[in-house]
Order: structure tokens, then sequence, then C-alpha cells
């Protein structure tokens, strides 16, 4: 979080209409972000720019940190990716009942008013999995890419792991 920090602070400070150095950098970044938000939930989605691409930077540097040798991604620690997918599903749910009001539930209760006592608690369960499917999607993906480089580091110790880095 300091190196995020940091650079961020860095770039702030050096912004110029003609870009240059790290701007150069990172304005390929968010642009990316934005037009995917602009794709995906149209003009509306420039509200939730600043969380969007907060999570988006953060995971992309901290994956990129497991290409380092030595250093462990904090992606690959089950309490950093359940606090992103709390965050992620607290927001949802907030911002839905604030755009929406109490309208909001509907969703919860099915297409029908007579299956409501059916479908609310499969959607509720669907809900609350999805925080926790966001959680271990991206442990499992990390810790597993850990796992084999240690393996593979323990029986080569040399150059032979290095395929197995670039793809994770």
């Amino acid at each position: 979080m300091l190196l995020l920090i940091g650079v961020a602070l860095l770039v702030k400070s050096s912004i110029q209409t003609v870009p240059g150095g790290l701007q150069n950098f990172f304005e390929p970044i968010i642009a990316g972000i934005e037009g995917m938000i602009d794709e995906t939930m149209g003009h509306h989605g420039k509200a939730y720019f600043p969380l969007i691409a907060t999570l988006a930077i953060f995971i992309l540097t901290s994956n990129l940190i497991a290409l380092i040798p030595g250093f462990y991604p904090p992606t690959a620690n089950l309490n950093t990716n359940a606090a992103m997918a709390l965050t992620v599903f607290s927001m949802t749910h907030i911002i839905g009942f604030k755009e929406h009001g109490l309208a909001y539930f509907k969703q919860f209760c099915g297409p029908v008013p007579w299956l409501a006592p059916l479908i609310f608690p499969i959607e509720l369960v669907g809900h609350l999995g999805a925080a926790l499917s966001l959680t271990l999607r991206l442990f499992g993906n990390m810790y597993g890419h850990e796992i084999v480089l240690m393996i593979f580091f323990t029986l080569v110790p040399f150059l032979v792991p290095l395929p197995m880095m670039v793809m994770g």
C-alpha cells in the first residue's frame, strides 16, 4: 500500500497536459478502467470509478508482486481478499438500496409474488455466496501459484521455475 500511495502522490504532483514519465504509464491503465466502466455500466458508472479503479490497481499490483522472487502477494492472503469482497458486497447493496429504495428488495423475491417464499432464500444464499466466491477464487489462484512455485524451487532451485513465474 505504501508503494501505491507513494507512486500516486508522485504522479499527482507532476500531472501535465502533455504527459511524460509515470503519467504516460498510468494514463492507459486509467483510460482502460474508464472504458470498461463505460461499456458495462454506462455513463452512471463514472460515480463508482474511484472504488473500481482502486481495487483494480491494488489487485494488479498485488499480483505483480508475486513475480518478484521472495515476495509474497497480498492477494494470496484470505483476509485481504475477504476485505475486498465484503467491501464490494456491501457497496453493491448500499448503492442498490440508495438508487431504488425499498423496490431494490423486489429482486430477491422473484418474478411472481407467489414464488417469493421459495425464491427469497435461494437469492439470499446466492448473494452471500458471491462474496465467498470472490474471496476464494482470487485466493485460490494466487495461493496455488505460490505453492507451485515453492514446489518447483524446492525440486529444481535455479532457472527451471522462471517459466512458471512468467505464467503466474
